[in-house]
C-alpha cells in the first residue's frame, strides 16, 4: 500500500510539473492577410487582440495567427497546402481552387445560420460556386471618382458626371499644366481593377455577362476601351507615365502630392490624401451618358479547410469574428466597407463613419470579379499583363480584348 501511494504521489507530482496551465483541447490556425502599411496598423495588433478575447471565453480553445503581407500570403497558402500542411482558415484573396479540388468545408457547416444569413447579398453569392458558399467575405470596399478640389478649382471645373464631361474636365486640367489630368493606372499592380470600373462605366457587365460567361470582347466594352484610347490616351490628358507603366499605388502617391486631377480610387486613398493635406472630393463614376450604374465592388475572403477537422471549433471562432464589433472595429481601422447587413446598417447611420457612406452607398449596385470561377485567377493575369496593350500607340482594343476572351474561354473550358 505505501508503494502503492508513493507511486500514486510521485504520478500526482509529475502531473503539475508542466505548471498549472491546462494544455488547450484544440488549437486553430489562421493565416491572415496584413491590410497595414506599417509595424503601427499591421493587422496582427487586430487578430492578436480578437485571438486573445476569444480564448478567454474558450479556455479549450487556443487560436494561433500568422500574418503575411498581401504580397506573400495567398503564395504562403497555397505552399502550405501542397505540403499537406493546410491551416485551419485562410483570411486571403481567393478561394475558388480550393473550393474546386474539395479542400473547403462549405459555409453551412461552418457558422451559425443567423451569421451565414447576415452577409451581404452581393458578398455571399460572390462567395458560391454552383450555390454553395464556400468563402466567407471578409472585407469589402467600392470605388468612387476622386478629383482635386484646388485643381479643380483653379481650373474652373465641375466634376463630371459623363464621359464627355471628363474629357473636357481633363482636358481644362492639362491647360492648367496639371501632371495627370486623369490617372489611368493599367500597370500590373491593379490593372484589373481599373478596367473592371471602366467597363461597367461602359455599360457593360464587367468581365463575364448575366449567366456568367466570359464576355471580355463584347460590343460595349471594345467602345470603352476605344473611347479611353482615342480620347483620353491619344490626347495626352493621362500624364508623363504610359498607362502601361503607371501602377496604382504610384498613381495614388501623386494624388496625395497634388499631381493628378482625378483617378478611381478606394476608401484608403481618403486618409492618404488627407494626411498631405490634399482636398478632395469624391462622386459616383461618370458613364456615357450620365453616371455608371455599376461601380466594381471588391471583397477579400476568409475560408475553412477541411485537413485538420475541426469545422464545429472553427465554425464557432468564424461565429465570433463575424459579430458587428469585431466587423466594424476592423472596417474602422483600414477605411474598408462591413460584410454583413447589421454592420452596414450600423455605419451607416453613425456619424463617425460619414465619410464611408458614400462608398457605402455603392455596394448595394456592385459588381464583384468572377471569384467563383477557378479560371479567374489566370484570366486577371493576362489582364494585367496585356490589358495597356489596348490603348498603347498602335494598339487595337478589338484585337486585344479578342485576344483575352479567347484564352479566357480556353481556361474556363480547362476548368471544367
Amino acid at each position: 500500500m505505501t508503494a502503492a501511494v508513493s507511486v500514486l504521489g510521485m504520478a500526482a507530482t509529475l502531473a503539475g510539473c508542466g505548471g498549472s496551465e491546462e494544455p488547450s483541447d484544440v488549437t486553430l490556425r489562421l493565416v491572415a492577410a496584413d491590410y497595414g502599411d506599417s509595424k503601427a496598423n499591421t493587422s496582427r495588433t487586430y487578430w492578436d487582440g480578437l485571438a486573445k478575447a476569444y480564448e478567454s471565453a474558450h479556455p479549450g480553445t487556443r487560436v494561433e495567427v500568422s500574418v503575411y503581407p498581401w504580397t506573400d500570403v495567398d503564395r504562403k497558402v497555397k505552399e502550405m497546402v501542397a505540403a499537406g500542411h493546410a491551416p485551419d482558415m485562410a483570411q486571403i484573396g481567393a478561394y475558388a481552387d480550393y473550393a474546386a479540388k474539395g479542400q473547403l468545408y462549405r459555409a453551412d457547416d461552418l457558422v451559425s445560420i443567423p451569421v451565414q444569413a447576415n452577409f451581404v447579398s452581393q458578398l455571399a453569392d460572390a462567395g458560391q460556386i454552383d450555390q454553395t458558399q464556400y468563402g466567407l467575405p471578409f472585407a469589402s470596399s467600392t470605388r468612387l471618382l476622386f478629383f482635386n478640389k484646388t485643381l479643380f478649382s483653379e481650373a474652373g471645373i465641375t466634376p463630371p458626371t459623363t464621359w464627355s464631361e471628363l474629357a473636357a474636365d481633363a482636358r481644362a486640367l492639362k491647360a492648367k499644366g496639371v501632371k495627370f489630368p486623369y490617372a489611368l493606372p493599367l500597370g500590373p499592380e491593379e490593372a484589373q481593377a481599373e478596367t473592371m470600373q471602366w467597363l461597367l462605366s461602359g455599360g457593360g457587365t464587367g468581365y463575364t455577362d448575366d449567366v456568367g460567361t466570359y464576355s471580355i470582347d463584347s460590343v460595349q466594352n471594345v467602345h470603352t476601351f476605344s473611347w479611353i484610347k482615342e480620347e483620353l490616351v491619344a490626347k495626352g490628358l493621362t500624364g508623363p507615365v504610359a498607362p502601361a507603366k503607371l501602377n496604382r499605388a504610384a498613381a495614388f502617391s501623386a494624388f496625395t502630392r497634388g499631381d493628378v486631377g482625378m483617378l478611381v480610387g478606394h476608401p484608403t486613398l481618403m486618409q492618404q490624401a488627407a494626411s498631405k493635406g490634399v482636398k478632395f472630393g469624391m462622386v459616383p463614376m461618370p458613364g456615357i451618358d450620365g453616371r455608371a450604374k455599376a461601380t466594381m465592388g471588391v471583397a477579400d475572403w476568409m475560408m475553412a479547410f477541411k485537413k485538420n477537422g475541426n469545422a464545429e471549433q472553427v465554425g464557432d471562432f468564424l461565429d465570433f469574428v463575424y459579430q458587428d464589433k469585431n466587423v466594424l472595429a476592423f472596417s474602422h481601422k483600414y477605411d474598408l466597407l462591413p460584410v454583413t447587413a447589421s454592420a452596414s446598417e450600423a455605419m451607416a447611420v453613425d456619424k463617425d463613419d460619414k465619410d464611408l457612406e458614400p462608398f457605402l452607398a455603392q455596394l448595394p449596385s456592385s459588381q464583384l470579379y468572377p471569384v467563383g470561377k477557378t479560371s479567374w485567377a489566370g484570366v486577371s493575369a493576362d489582364v494585367k499583363s496585356s490589358i495597356a496593350k489596348a490603348v498603347s500607340p498602335g494598339g487595337d482594343p478589338a484585337e486585344v480584348l479578342g485576344s483575352l476572351q479567347t484564352s479566357a474561354t480556353m481556361a474556363d473550358s480547362r476548368a471544367g
